[in-house]
């Protein structure tokens, strides 16, 4: 006769009930636009080393990549050869290439880690400012509410692409200077919201219980009030990836973002909008689709996030 190991039958109740979370998870999570996410990653990381055509070919024009590699200025690539599915087109370069004779797919690969990693950074640098000017208002009040939301109202009221265009137009193009002006475009936008949870966080009881056996206000709001603020920052987070990467695509396609010869989307697009007028359409429209993609995805999970952290969303 079996037996059952003393201990067990709590281990086997808390598998089954995490096996349980997963397939709810799982049932219930966007997969296609987790798929999306997930496969751009991938790429993003491991471009250099899936890269139809090498490290240096995403961004060495014609000439300089054939020396790299060749020895020689005689380049077995040309430049303009269309997708391997239309005329004169090749699975060597399966997306074509553009006016330099650049693989069009590993430029696409290399894109997608500038893009991701530009705005994740941005958008990450943006929330670390604005959650601790949030929590700041609205848990020490008074002359710090004051001064902070006066300015957060004021950031507000910019236009975010305006504005970021603004910013760009006196830094200079550079991909780090993308990222400070996400940082510097968003902030406000944690600020706002982190402000509203933490009015209602810092009347709760535990809250009140601190501060009455004289816990200090830094450890209160690093132990207490920051932990409870994170899901509203991770919703708000996931929210604005999807904007960061339009606005930094848009930067680089008025040419004051992320400067050439990188491989990013927005310049890809800008540096090919005349081949659509002549009938060289794919050339815009493969990174159009791709940021079409990655912004869609991003939106579509964080709005499942939102309501899978909102009790009062996640019970209806």
């Amino acid at each position: 006769m079996a037996t059952i190991p003393i201990g067990a039958g709590p281990t086997i109740t808390a598998q089954r009930v995490a096996r349980r979370r997963y397939r709810v998870f799982f049932r219930n999570a966007p997969i296609v636009p987790l798929l999306i996410v997930t496969v751009l990653a991938l790429v993003a990381v491991l471009a250099p080393v899936i890269a139809p055509h090498g490290k240096l070919d995403p961004v060495k024009p014609t000439q300089d990549r054939c020396l790299a590699k060749y020895g020689t200025a005689d380049c077995p690539y040309v430049d303009n050869v269309p997708p391997f599915w239309a005329h004169g087109g090749t699975l060597d370069t399966p997306l074509g290439t553009d006016f330099l004779g650049r693989d069009v797919l590993s430029r696409l690969m290399y894109g997608a880690s500038i893009s991701l990693v530009v705005a994740l950074t941005g958008t990450l640098f943006a929330g670390a400012i604005g959650t601790v000017l949030g929590v700041l208002a609205g848990y020490m009040g008074k002359w710090w509410d004051q001064i902070i939301m006066r300015i957060t109202d004021a950031w507000l009221t910019l236009p975010s692409l305006v504005f970021a265009i603004l910013l760009s137009s006196v830094r200079g193009p550079g991909l780090w200077n993308v990222v400070l002006i996400l940082a510097l475009v968003f902030w406000s936008r944690y600020s706002r919201a982190v402000r509203a949870e933490v009015l209602a966080i810092r009347e709760r009881e535990f809250v009140k219980l601190a501060e009455i056996n004289g816990i200090g206000k830094l450890t209160i709001i690093w132990r207490h009030i920051i932990p409870n603020v994170m899901n509203t920052v991770m919703v708000l987070f996931s929210l604005q990836v999807g904007v960061a990467v339009i606005i930094e695509a848009s930067l680089s396609f008025l040419g004051v973002g992320v400067p050439p010869p990188e491989p990013s989307w927005g310049l890809m697009m800008a540096q090919e909008r005349e081949s659509l007028m002549e009938g060289r359409w794919w050339l815009a429209v493969f990174p159009g689709a791709c940021i079409t993609m990655l912004v869609l995805s991003a939106n579509m999970l964080g709005d499942w996030l939102r309501v899978r952290l909102d009790p009062q969303l996640r019970n209806r």
